[in-house]
């Protein structure tokens, strides 16, 4: 059941912090909201470091965080570069999927199948989340588009791929900061090459600090729910719980900027509470 609560609480975080770092790409870009979020987000990591005094892990702890970070920052590239084709009406919810999808799999495999009704949740959360991140969208998915899900579904590969690694990079220690680092040193370093590849300019308005660090800082909560949840429970469940954060990001935009939950989204929604009801039982 605490597995449970953490895996929602990271989809809380995570929806939350992208619902900020869309407010923070206005001001910045994409690419330089990314980063700023991974950079302070390493430097909170860091300070918490600092104060609990975790002890180093294993060389393995590290190499899986960082082939874990560096995954998740790929598959973030590799979505933006997707809905900047034009793809946004199937980027999101094939990445989206896909990243719930992987880690289930290798959870059936690694940990043995769960039983019947975690089985439907898993059914109704992967529908739920396909759902939410469709927002708005009417226009029916075509054979003729299959070609352009190669993106997509690279993205949620790299997501979930993320889930994976850091999932077994914490099983083998008992610390929880030090993988954070290593995973997020890893996206920050790739992020930053890519900014200054595209030759963007370092400069943050100041009127965009207060959503960078609140984006960061969210962010990092989300990982940090995250590892809890699947060191507590299935790697799987905790997955795919994470994986409902575009519902959060959906009910702020509704709240705070009046923008329309679609009937659709709405259905989503109520799909994950069902979901999350049949994961406890």
């Amino acid at each position: 059941m605490l597995s449970i609560v953490f895996g929602f609480l990271s989809a809380l975080s995570w929806g939350a912090g992208d619902f900020a770092g869309g407010l923070a790409s206005r001001k910045l870009g994409a690419y330089r909201a990314v980063l700023y979020a991974d950079f302070f987000g390493l430097i909170l990591i860091v300070a918490a470091l600092g104060v609990y005094r975790e002890s180093i892990p294993s060389l393995s702890v590290i190499i899986n965080s960082v082939i874990g970070g560096a995954l998740g920052s790929m598959g973030l590239l590799i979505l933006y570069y997707s809905l900047s084709q034009g793809q946004m009406s199937i980027a999101a919810p094939v990445s989206a999927l896909f990243a719930a999808v992987l880690p289930v799999i290798v959870g059936a495999v690694t940990q043995g199948l769960p039983n019947i009704f975690q089985v439907i949740g898993f059914g109704i959360a992967l529908t739920s989340v396909w759902l939410i991140s469709r927002g708005n969208e009417t226009e029916r998915f075509h054979l003729s588009q299959l070609q352009d899900l190669k993106w997509p579904i690279l993205a949620g590969v790299g997501f979930g791929s993320y889930f994976i690694f850091i999932h077994y990079a914490t099983q083998e220690t008992d610390t929880v900061l030090w993988p954070m680092v290593a995973s997020r040193l890893a996206g920050t370093v790739l992020l930053f090459i890519v900014v200054l590849v595209r030759r963007e300019s370092l400069a943050v308005p100041k009127t965009a600090w207060r959503v960078v660090l609140f984006n960061a800082t969210l962010d990092v909560a989300g990982n940090l729910f995250y590892i809890l949840a699947s060191r507590i429970g299935r790697l799987d469940i905790a997955a795919v719980l994470s994986s409902l954060y575009p519902g959060a990001t959906v009910v702020l935009a509704w709240l705070l900027l009046k923008e329309r939950i679609s009937p659709k989204q709405w259905l989503g929604i109520a799909a994950s509470l069902v979901a999350i009801v049949l994961f406890t039982l």
